[in-house]
Parts: C-alpha cells; structure tokens; sequence
C-alpha cells in the first residue's frame, strides 16, 4: 500500500507545479526569449507603444479577472482605481522624486486602501446591485479628479515625470554591452516583465487555498459558508488584491504617457476591462493577458487606421457617421455579447480545447 500511496502524491504534487511538463518548460523559455528580443526585431516606435499600452492592460485585467473570473464580484469601477494609481504615481515618483522600487509599491498599497474601503459593501450585495455601486466610483472619481486640483491639476490635467531607474539601470535609456536603447524598448522590459511577475503570483494565489476559497465563493457563496469559508473575508481580500494590481496598471500608464487626465478614467475604460476578460476567459489567468492582446491594442489600432476605415469621423464635423469614441464603444459591445453567447470560456476556452483535440489525437473527433 506504501508504494501506490506515494506515486499517487508524487503525480498529485507533479499536478500543482506550474511547469510540470518538459512542453510547458520550454514554453516559458520560448516566452522568456520572445520578451527579450521581441524590442530588439521591432524597433518602430508606434508598434512598440502598441505593445506597452498591451502589457499595461494587461497588469490590470489580471487584476480585474482575479475579482470577476475567481471570486464572481461584478465590479464596473475598474476605471476609477487605475486613476487612483497614476495619480499617486504622478505625486510621489513625480512631486516628492521617489524611485521606481518605492512609487510602484506605494500605488498598489494605495489603490489596496482603496479597494479594502469598497470591499465591505460586497459582503451584502452580489450581482447586478454590487455592479451599480461600483459603477458609482467611476462617477465619484470623475468628480473627484476634477476638484482635488492640486494632485490631478483637475480638468487641464497633470504631468508624470516619474523616475524609472532601479539602481544603475534606467529604464529611459537602457545602456547594455555599449548598445542603447530607447525608452520604448526599456519600458517594453519593465511592463512585460511586470506581467510576468504578476502573471505568476496571481496564478499561485489561485492554486492555494485562498484561491480555492475564492472559486467556491464564486460559485456557491451560501454552501461555502457552511463547510467554513469565511466569504465576507475572502471578497474583502479579493477587491483589496484587484484594486491593488489595477493601481499598478495606472502607475505605470502614467508613468509611460507622462500625462494623465480625468478624461482617462471613464465609464469606457472599465467597459473596455469587462470586454478583455470576457474574451480572454472569465477565471484563467494566460486568458487576461490574451484577451488584453486581442482587445486592448484596438483603440491604438482604430486611432492609427481611422482614415481607412469606412464611415470614421477622424475630426469634429468632418465625413462619416460614426466617431472612433463610438466604434470603440460599439466594438466592445458586440465582442461582449458575441463571446457571452457563443464562447463563455473566450479564447482560452478556445486554446484549452484545441489542446486536449491534439492531445487525445488520433483518437480526439
């Protein structure tokens, strides 16, 4: 019995590693090659920003994926915590000089005071009436960026000269074996390997118990009650977790663009956000950062190609019947519906698929 006991914890703790498989190895060391040379091949600097804003979204879809697609919170007021996050960004990197490895920190630790003051009102409301309060601070932001003008510069804005150094090595203008490189490729290392880091973490967290705790909140609040976990806890932690992640996806906007408005952190941002998880796949974390590909590089995309595109109002006035703001709402809008009911796992219910098709093959039908 000793010997079939312990094959089945060894197969059971092969289970729970990450990269278990010698496939799933060299994966990430394809990945890990990709994020380093991909600055190098593709040196064009629109691309590149395409890219960085990408990773940017892509840092605060995991955020919003770990409330929505593991603990079932609806919440529509991502928007506001991303602004919470460029602001703080905009006042210590900015105003008070701090380096990188303290602002950054200081913006997740902020946006998670936040997060833990929204927190209590999840454990009385769920659904669609949790929606509506969180829709609430997407209002209240805008309100309060446009008064508190001494931090946001209210409605004319503010700048974001943030240090990006982290001791010899500076982000702005990364000097590596008498190379140099610009600032867009120095921040396309800092984003990316953000989301590498945050990507791992959030994957953990899920895995522990925790992260189970959260998917049995998510499905069955009451009958996680009552074989003990503590939901009220768990949804606190969850959009105290979420509004952290979603500051450091506002840090680092501000900190890249160097210029932030109360325009920014609108009802469109958090709809855009809804958008990317529903199509990455609600509750998996490579589904954050696919849909964050898939969606979040459009608007850069629609604003670069807008005079190709027939019927685009590119000027105020001027021909076609629809204007990039409304495309960009409308676009959102069919890929939510579309994916809602034909893929409800979005692309990674897509990718898992074809994985297990090739798999199982010859035998797969």
């Amino acid at each position: 019995m000793g010997r079939p006991h312990r094959a089945m914890v060894r197969e059971f703790g092969q289970d729970l590693r990450l990269f278990a498989t010698p496939a799933a190895r060299v994966g990430l060391v394809v990945m890990l090659l990709v994020l380093v040379m991909l600055p190098m091949v593709v040196q064009d600097d629109f691309w590149l920003s395409v890219l960085i804003y990408v990773g940017i979204t892509a840092v605060g879809a995991l955020g919003l994926n770990l409330l929505t697609g593991y603990c079932g919170q609806i919440s529509l007021g991502h928007a506001f915590f991303i602004g919470a996050g460029a602001y703080v960004t905009g006042w210590l990197g900015g105003d008070l000089g701090l380096p990188l490895v303290l602002w950054l920190p200081l913006a997740a630790v902020a946006g998670g005071l936040l997060g833990a003051m929204v927190g209590p009102f999840a454990l009385r409301l769920r659904g669609p009436y949790l929606a509506i309060v969180t829709l609430g601070l997407v209002f209240i932001g805008e309100h309060l960026w446009r008064n508190l003008k001494g931090l946001t510069g209210g409605n004319s804005g503010t700048s974001i000269n943030a240090d990006l150094s982290v001791g010899p090595l500076d982000f702005n203008r990364i000097v590596l074996g008498g190379e140099v490189y610009s600032r867009n490729q120095g921040f396309f290392w800092l984003v990316w390997a953000l989301v590498a880091v945050l990507a791992l973490l959030v994957k953990n967290l899920a895995r522990t118990r925790p992260g189970r705790a959260l998917q049995a909140v998510r499905d069955r609040d009451q009958a996680a009650e009552v074989i003990g976990v503590r939901a009220g806890r768990y949804k606190i932690g969850a959009f105290v977790v979420s509004s952290a992640i979603a500051s450091v996806a506002g840090a680092l906007f501000g900190a890249y663009q160097q210029f932030v408005s109360p325009d920014e952190w609108n009802l469109l941002l958090s709809i855009q956000y809804i958008a990317i998880v529903i199509v990455g796949g609600l509750g998996t974390v490579f589904g954050s950062v696919l849909g964050a590909i898939f969606v979040g590089a459009l608007p850069a995309l629609i604003d670069r190609f807008a005079a190709d595109i027939p019927g685009v109002q590119t000027s105020v006035g001027g021909p076609g019947f629809i204007s990039v703001f409304a495309l960009n709402q409308a676009i959102f809008g069919v890929l939510i519906v579309v994916f809602l009911v034909f893929e409800p796992r979005g692309l990674a219910g897509i990718w898992l698929r074809v994985k297990a098709y090739f798999k199982s093959w010859p035998f797969s039908y």
